[in-house]
């Protein structure tokens, strides 16, 4: 004994207890007085206003357009960068997840820099590339900017968790990169993948700062869920309370849909 006291089991779980609930309750008290601020009958009355129909239809579809792309392109991407060894791929893949980390709003000033009127890519290959702000196409380049990385986080991870032996396997029978891809590593990393597709699509969905800078709020060509809600919020607020729970609620699918894939992970393992 140092003659310091000694705090009891039950003391220490109260201090653990008491530390963990006041964030859980930090984190959970805005949701439950999201969800018991309306009547289902006023949120039913919300979702009825006539500005969501074209919001719901631009981000099922630009968000469609972004995943596809996200997962054709990012698929290959992880894939390389799997293989690769040295200081080089990890600092590629390092830069890669910077979308992810910087502010919204610095997203949306880095794509017009980009993308916009004035932009690196019109001066350099012609002013026609600078349409490409504030249209349709915004929405998708801007929500693809920030979520394609969490695809290729996630195919990273699979990827790396596979067998290298199985790998090596495929090569020594004469199988070519692409058909080891296609034909052994996507199979194998099928629920991880599915995992990081689905991170992507509710990271899309919710964009905001990005788009609303790149692409602007315009009502039936760049209004997305998310502006709508900003939008709502100054001319109907049962219609932003009614969107809010919808997203909550596609978004707690996701995350159950997203725990049921990495559960099935090879190797993982339930807890009895």
């Amino acid at each position: 004994m140092d003659g310091r006291p000694q705090w009891g089991l039950s003391a220490q779980r109260a201090v653990l207890l008491v530390a963990g609930g006041a964030l859980a309750t930090l984190l959970l008290l805005p949701l439950t007085a999201l969800l018991l601020s309306s009547a289902p009958d006023d949120l039913v009355a919300g979702l009825g206003a006539p500005f969501i129909g074209a919001a719901l239809r631009l981000s099922v579809f630009s968000t469609a357009v972004t995943l596809a792309l996200a997962v054709s392109l990012g698929t290959p991407l992880a894939w390389t960068l799997s293989q690769a060894q040295g200081r080089t791929a990890r600092l590629l893949e390092s830069l890669l997840q910077l979308p992810v980390v910087i502010p919204p709003a610095v997203a949306g000033v880095a794509l017009l820099l980009a993308f916009g009127r004035r932009g690196l890519v019109a001066s350099l290959v012609g002013p026609e590339w600078g349409a490409l702000s504030f249209t349709t196409a915004a929405v998708v380049l801007a929500q693809l900017f920030v979520a394609a990385p969490l695809f290729v986080q996630g195919a990273l991870a699979a990827f790396r968790a596979l067998d290298p032996e199985v790998v090596l396997a495929a090569r020594a029978l004469g199988a070519g990169p692409v058909r080891v891809l296609v034909r052994v590593a996507i199979p194998m990393a099928a629920p991880g993948l599915i995992a990081g597709a689905a991170l992507c699509w509710a990271r899309a969905l919710g964009e905001f700062g990005a788009t609303l800078l790149f692409a602007g709020n315009l009502e039936g060509h760049t209004q997305t869920l998310p502006l709508a809600i900003y939008t709502a919020m100054e001319v109907d607020l049962r219609a932003a309370r009614a969107l809010s729970v919808l997203l909550i609620g596609v978004a707690l699918l996701l995350l159950l849909g997203v725990r049921l894939a990495t559960a099935r992970r090879p190797g993982h393992t339930e807890r009895a």
